[in-house]
């Protein structure tokens, strides 16, 4: 399968650089694979095509201001961007510039507050870093980082919050976990009240997510590692739903790719934790999963070719042929999908 099958064409003012006013007034496409319709709500909407007795899992990780600015020993100006905690203060990050920072090298961040020494040259030119600091590290981040916006994004974010989940609670990722972003803490009130339960994963999202791929061929591409876990109580809501016969229904890519990695062959899960680079695309047969709440995907994406996996790649291309002829938003402060 040909990675250029997954193309379509973007203007660029259709690509989202800021956060809608209200999160649950972002547009919704609902795509119901049955029936190979297309409709135009608003998000707020999605409680009418939710039934009691269905599962949302949402993704609870929380974006770290991971983007952080120092200075060599020789005063040369560098910027690091973390990728994942490895163990303890060790850390894998990409650093720029990236031919200027050597096994040995130090940096210096925010006057002091944090130092950092390039410890190894990882696959891919990550560097492993460890961090030297006194205090509690994520404070240390809240001061001197920055939000670690996808490389289209070219507006300052006013309000850190608008690049979380209402719901984030553990931290650790790199990127948001998107489709989450829509909701609000009164719609998901309303959901619940209606009958549905919602059970959690974590995956810490790495910037692989934005990574393009690079190969031609689909089958080539080789997925970047994400950290996961699943506790006890939120397995048990996801078999309840699944044994009783209704839908689970995944709020974005990560929380997907959670579930179909731990599933068994009845879709069933237990509580996990560990990594996983699953690659679902088109021909992959779904384990767990019923339904997805997702954004709309970069051309020629591995996020591009999961929804196809679950849609049919031509059902998808019409629906973003039609999201664009319709001027939806796109990417991570874009729209919505659901796809039923």
């Amino acid at each position: 399968m040909k990675v250029s099958e997954f193309n379509y064409h973007l203007p660029e003012e259709l690509i989202a650089q800021t956060p809608i006013e209200k999160r649950d007034e972002s547009r919704l496409m609902v795509l119901n694979r049955e029936a190979q319709t297309i409709e135009h709500k608003t998000f707020k909407n999605i409680i009418e095509y939710l039934e009691p007795g269905d599962c949302l899992v949402r993704n609870n990780t929380k974006v770290i201001p991971a983007r952080i600015y120092g200075k060599k020993e020789t005063g040369a100006n560098v910027e690091f961007l973390l990728l994942n905690n490895i163990e303890g203060d060790i850390w894998e990050s990409i650093v720029r510039p990236g031919n200027k920072l050597h096994v040995g090298t130090k940096v210096i961040f925010g006057d002091g507050l944090l130092t950092a020494e390039i410890l190894e040259i990882m696959p891919g030119g990550t560097r492993k870093v460890k961090f030297t600091y006194k205090g509690i590290f994520n404070e240390i981040l809240d001061k001197i980082g920055l939000m670690p916006l996808p490389p289209y994004i070219h507006e300052e974010l006013k309000d850190n919050n608008r690049y979380q989940t209402v719901y984030a609670k553990y931290d650790g990722s790199a990127a948001a976990p998107t489709a989450g972003l829509h909701f609000t803490p009164e719609l998901l009130h309303k959901i619940e009240e209606k009958g549905i339960k919602i059970a959690n994963v974590t995956l810490h999202v790495g910037i692989g997510t934005f990574r393009p791929v690079k190969e031609e061929t689909v089958e080539n591409h080789e997925m970047h590692t994400e950290h996961f876990y699943i506790k006890q109580e939120d397995a048990e809501k996801i078999n309840a739903t699944k044994k009783n016969g209704k839908r689970v229904i995944a709020v974005g890519t990560t929380s997907c790719r959670v579930l179909e990695t731990i599933a068994n062959e009845n879709g069933l899960v237990k509580e996990t934790e560990g990594d996983t680079n699953i690659f679902i695309y088109p021909g992959y047969h779904f384990k767990c999963l019923d339904g997805l709440i997702t954004n709309f995907h970069l051309p020629q994406s591995t996020l591009l070719m999961l929804v196809s996996a679950l849609a049919g790649k031509e059902y998808i291309m019409k629906a973003y042929h039609e999201a664009v002829k319709e001027k939806y938003r796109f990417f991570s402060f874009g729209d919505a999908m659901f796809i039923q």
